[in-house]
């Protein structure tokens, strides 16, 4: 580009890098990690798309077993950094008559031969600059669909052999924040992932297709052996399809991972991805079909091989969406499978006994949690002899005294006695079932009704009705909202509470709102005198100091059985050098904001931080951990507080910046800027914002290794001529 060109643009690129300074503020995000895992003993490449990632240095692992090592980044580019790209890199093509040379992969190879004029004269260094800055302007797209994760890192990550299987949470960290987490999955099986797809471009209605992805025809389809993990993206449109030999009498899973592994899409639109699962046969007749999996959206496949052959599966969006973070696992092959246990829970301290159904389950034993495990919600698994481990299915311990339903108890003629508190197990096991029992109260007696069924994978979606002995209804519930629900949208457990009117005998009837029923169709009952305690949220679940400054963080209480009396929250036990004043939630408060300080000038990397919440119920002090959790948004409306596995925190020194990635010759930028405005024929003029900005771009992409030091001089130059004047 000759100097007038340069000029001529300057003042868009001063407009353009202002909200580039603003958003370099805003706490650094990842939207998408493709793929979402691999198996153990492996070392892959993961690519990310976020924002705010500027000086991304590395990544977190949840979990023993996994590192990652930073790749390279890609921050999001505007046309003028890639005129400058561009501009550079036809330089370095021009042989000594000024004439272009090949495309860099091409000078690559001749290079290693060293026999054709288009490789001559051009040193290694130089040839692998081109290559880097044609991959680079490769990635470019000018008008992202999503903005939000159109900044690109990419990690090489390493699953240790022994690493425990399931799911981890990643984070990238830059030197001023920890980003949001990501689910990351450690596999078992031989895993495949198809090429990363590049950043979509933004649909413009009714030219949608310009916008879709052409993916060339020899990678529509890939052949697998089964088992397997294949991982991909669906691109708007697109239908991945996979082919796979098969022998009779296997007993086949094709497990999805999708939703969970990117539970909201930036910006909410084009919203979750909704995958499909299709089986087809050697004759292309379609044998088994699945879109969700009871009320979760990610779907399970389950096939029994009728004879040898060869099968194809597709995955594909339900109403043909797709982008970039549009992500999928599919495991296929004989894996144990559970997809029910009865029943649901046990009593803490006792050793838990339950049925457990699914699928390739013979010769498996149960993976328990630990004999001393704590009241709450806990997960177990099936393990087969070779160590392959089935899906986690929640399973919850309490302290209250149990029973298990037993049937005949459909109405109150025939209902089950109970003495509270009791937590009963049962299951509506059969469609219009609905489930009655009987207990004793006193006038004044304050009873609570509560289900556990949806929480715990159940597809219940119960509705409870509390009656008296005349038949009159005191009391009915069907779906209670609840902020600890996490990513469920529906809120399908019920809970009730009331004052009983008279002495006498009262009823319980809990059924299914859809009037469904069947073995997978669980549910604890809790029925007892009011049960006050607490649990709390933290969020944002990463956390940036300032130096000394404080950082507040977000605590809800959510307040149970209607305790409303006040918790007193702080840090448990801080790293040396964290503290915060305690804060207090008074009667009824559900919300406050606890100021976190430190003292350290800069941590290197991020810590792990505990919030605790104490209040007195009773007699008894009680104390809870708080759950770290990221805010999302369902749909512009629903909130939803997802949980993350940890509370990370990052102190940084705003005045201190990171040693430069690369040092430019400062003399010889002065040199060149004398002789330019020696040499100007008239004087342009600038403000110092337009030639800040320029500066910038220049900046990032001289620290990206994408220009040489003379191109990168000759710039610089050229602005420090431009007269920066306001």
């Amino acid at each position: 580009m000759n100097r007038v060109h340069w000029l001529a643009v300057l003042s868009l690129a001063g407009l353009l890098a202002a909200p580039q300074a603003v958003q370099a503020q805003r706490n650094a995000y990842i939207g998408y990690v493709y793929p979402a895992g691999g198996q153990q003993g492996t070392t892959f490449q993961v690519k990310l798309g976020g924002q705010s990632l500027d000086g991304v240095d590395g990544a977190v692992i949840t979990g023993n077993g996994v590192s990652a090592r930073l790749v390279k980044y890609y921050s999001k580019m505007g046309p003028q950094e890639m005129t400058l790209l561009r501009e550079q890199v036809n330089l370095l093509k021009r042989n000594k008559s000024g004439k272009r040379v090949k495309p860099a992969e091409d000078m690559m190879m001749e290079a290693g031969a060293d026999k054709t004029p288009a490789a001559k004269g051009k040193d290694k260094a130089t040839l692998e600059m081109i290559e880097k800055i044609e991959d680079r302007m490769r990635e470019y797209v000018n008008r992202p669909a999503c903005a939000s994760i159109s900044s690109l890192v990419y990690l090489e990550v390493t699953v240790a052999p022994d690493a425990e299987p399931g799911p981890r949470e990643l984070r990238l960290t830059t030197p001023r924040g920890v980003s949001n987490p990501m689910a990351f999955h450690v596999g078992q099986f031989p895993e495949t992932a198809r090429k990363p797809m590049k950043t979509s471009d933004f649909q413009v209605l009714g030219k949608e297709g310009l916008a879709q992805r052409k993916r060339p025809e020899e990678e529509v389809e890939m052949r697998i052996t089964v088992p397997c993990t294949v991982n991909g993206q669906i691109a708007s449109g697109e239908v991945n399809y996979y082919r796979f030999e098969a022998h009779k009498g296997q007993r086949l899973v094709f497990s999805t991972l999708a939703r969970q592994l990117v539970p909201y899409i930036a910006d909410a639109v084009p919203g979750w991805f909704q995958p499909v699962l299709t089986l087809y046969d050697a004759d292309g007749k379609e044998v088994a079909y699945n879109d969700d999996y009871r009320f979760k959206p990610d779907p399970v496949l389950y096939y029994e091989v009728p004879k040898d052959g060869e099968y194809v599966f597709t995955i594909t969006d339900a109403i043909f969406r797709g982008r970039e973070d549009f992500i999928y696992r599919v495991t296929v092959g004989e894996t144990p499978f559970v997809t029910s246990i009865f029943p649901l829970g046990g009593k803490v301290g006792t050793a838990p006994t339950f049925e457990m159904k699914g699928w390739n389950l013979d010769a498996t034993e149960p993976v328990l949690p630990a004999t001393d495990a704590a009241a709450g919600v806990h997960f177990i698994a099936a393990r087969n002899k070779d160590g392959i481990v089935s899906n986690l299915v929640p399973f919850a311990l309490g302290t209250l005294p149990e029973c298990v339903e037993k049937e005949s108890n459909n109405d109150p003629s025939s209902a089950q006695k109970v003495k509270l508190p009791i937590v009963v197990n049962g299951r509506v096991d059969r469609a219009d079932d609905c489930d009655v029992f009987e207990f004793s109260g006193r006038a004044g007696q304050t009873v609570v009704a509560e289900v556990f069924a949806r929480r715990l994978d159940s597809p219940l979606d119960s509705v409870l009705r509390v009656t008296n002995a005349q038949g009159e209804v005191l009391a009915l519930n069907d779906d209670h909202d609840s902020p600890a629900s996490g990513l469920n949208t529906h809120h399908a457990d019920s809970y009730l509470t009331g004052k009983l009117p008279a002495d006498g005998k009262y009823y319980v009837h809990l059924g299914d709102a859809a009037r469904n029923g069947g073995d997978a169709y669980g549910y604890r009952l809790r029925i007892s005198a009011p049960q006050p305690d607490f649990a709390l949220r933290i969020v944002p679940s990463s956390v940036a100091l300032r130096g000394k400054n404080p950082t507040n963080l977000t605590v809800y209480a959510i307040r149970k059985d209607g305790f409303t009396d006040t918790i007193k929250v702080g840090l448990k036990d801080p790293p040396p050098g964290f503290s915060a004043a305690p804060v207090s939630l008074s009667k009824n408060q559900t919300v406050a904001r606890l100021a976190v300080k430190a003292d350290w000038k800069a941590t290197n990397k991020p810590v792990t931080l505990v919030v605790e919440g104490s209040a007195k119920i009773g007699d008894r002090e009680v104390a809870h951990e708080a759950v770290a959790a990221e805010d999302r948004m369902q749909a512009f409306l629903w909130r939803h507080l997802v949980p993350a596995e940890e509370l990370k925190a990052l102190v940084y020194s705003p005045s201190v910046d990171p040693p430069a990635a690369r040092v430019a010759n400062e003399a010889a930028i002065k040199k060149k800027a004398e002789a330019i405005a020696a040499n100007a024929k008239e004087t342009f003029k600038f403000t110092k914002r337009q030639v800040a900005g320029r500066l910038r771009q220049l900046k990032l992409l001289y620290e990206e290794w994408l220009l040489t030091d003379d191109f990168y001089e000759d710039k610089v130059a050229e602005c420090e001529a431009a007269n920066g004047g306001s």
